[in-house]
């Protein structure tokens, strides 16, 4: 069965463009114009990324991501605006998008993108064991559920991803320029991108973020995750 995503967009030339894109990547466009309608598939319909415009009737993109996000939806969530402010860039991905893509768009830079992202989020949600434990932490890799001294914490798809890299990999140390490429996958790196991510696990797991016992910063060198005795 094909992979779907679902486009959100009110201007229809942009939806046609995005539908020509995900087509001729052997994937099945389904296109709405508002993020209500959004919202009503995904709580009924699975999808491998979501394509969200900001500017949209009622509902802007920031509502309609902030809902996706607290009904516990992770499906993968690309921000495509006209926007170019890093503000709306930050906050979108504060809230827990997993890029931001200015419009005009290369449409074959969009394409690899889309299918990178589906490809990493497919192999994030793939593992021979069951569960990885460390410490107080656990995941379970068939439900991707994480969890804390047996108490579920949400996370969203790409902190899924992160957290799953530091639990595989324990006591590493990954540069900036390491986690971007293994999680975005791109060479050139976005200071920011990593460091509202890395803030925004600080915040779920740690027990005083900002003095990290679990993620840890290695000055000059990058992150670690340790478990602290």
């Amino acid at each position: 069965m094909q992979d779907k995503v679902l486009i959100v967009d009110d201007d229809t030339s942009i939806r046609k463009l995005m539908s020509k894109v995900i087509t001729s990547n052997n994937l099945i466009p389904i296109a709405v114009n508002n993020g209500e309608d959004a919202i009503k598939l995904l709580k009924t319909s699975p999808f491998q990324l979501v394509l969200l415009d900001i500017n949209l009737p009622g509902m802007d993109g920031f509502q309609v991501l902030k809902q996706i996000r607290y009904l516990g939806i992770s499906t993968p969530v690309i921000i495509i605006s006209g926007r170019t402010e890093d503000y709306d860039a930050l906050y979108g991905l504060d809230l827990g998008a997993d890029n931001y893509i200015y419009k005009p768009f290369n449409p074959v830079v969009l394409g690899a993108k889309i299918k990178a992202l589906i490809r990493r989020n497919k192999q994030g949600h793939s593992s021979q064991d069951e569960v990885t434990k460390v410490g107080p932490f656990s995941l379970d890799n068939k439900t991707m559920r994480f969890y804390k001294d047996d108490e579920e914490i949400y996370l969203s798809a790409k902190e899924l991803i992160l957290m799953k890299l530091f639990l595989d990999n324990p006591n590493q140390v990954f540069s900036k320029e390491a986690l971007y490429e293994q999680i975005w996958g791109e060479a050139v790196v976005d200071d920011n991108a990593v460091m509202v991510y890395i803030n925004k696990l600080r915040n779920k797991i740690e027990p005083s973020p900002k003095t990290p016992i679990y993620i840890q910063t290695i000055w000059g060198k990058g992150y670690t995750f340790s478990i602290a005795n």
